[in-house]
């Protein structure tokens, strides 16, 4: 078994990608429209799906607003210098909600950011 890929549920999917691709440098996978079900999935990641898990962004024709609830968490993502990625990141006009600096009770330096939905993005500081 492995992870294939988690489906985010998006207000605006042109809006998403740019934020995605644009700004966070994922790469659309595929993109395929259902006229019967008013909707489109869009398929983003880093890598190819059959090597690494991606992610789904979901827009339903017709539907511009979710609400997150209260179970949802974030997605994380590892970067290489993280005060490095979240200046450039605002320079990109992402809104950048908890500034990088070492994660509560640890060591290891975290950010969070947030899309154009809402979603919560951990980024976590990995060294090589």
């Amino acid at each position: 078994m492995r992870l294939l890929h988690t489906m985010l549920r998006v207000n605006n999917l042109d809006e998403s990608l740019e934020f995605y691709c644009g700004k966070l440098g994922m790469k659309l996978l595929r993109k395929h429209d259902f006229p019967g079900g008013e909707f489109t999935l869009a398929f983003v990641g880093y890598g190819d799906e059959k090597e690494t898990a991606v992610l789904e962004l979901t827009w339903n024709w017709g539907t511009s607003k979710y609400e997150i609830g209260t179970a949802y968490g974030h997605i994380a993502l590892g970067v290489d210098d993280i005060y490095k990625n979240c200046a450039d990141l605002k320079d990109k006009g992402v809104k950048v909600v908890r500034e990088p600096g070492p994660m509560k009770h640890g060591t290891t330096p975290i950010a969070f950011i947030e899309d154009p939905n809402g979603y919560k993005i951990e980024l976590i500081e990995q060294k090589k």
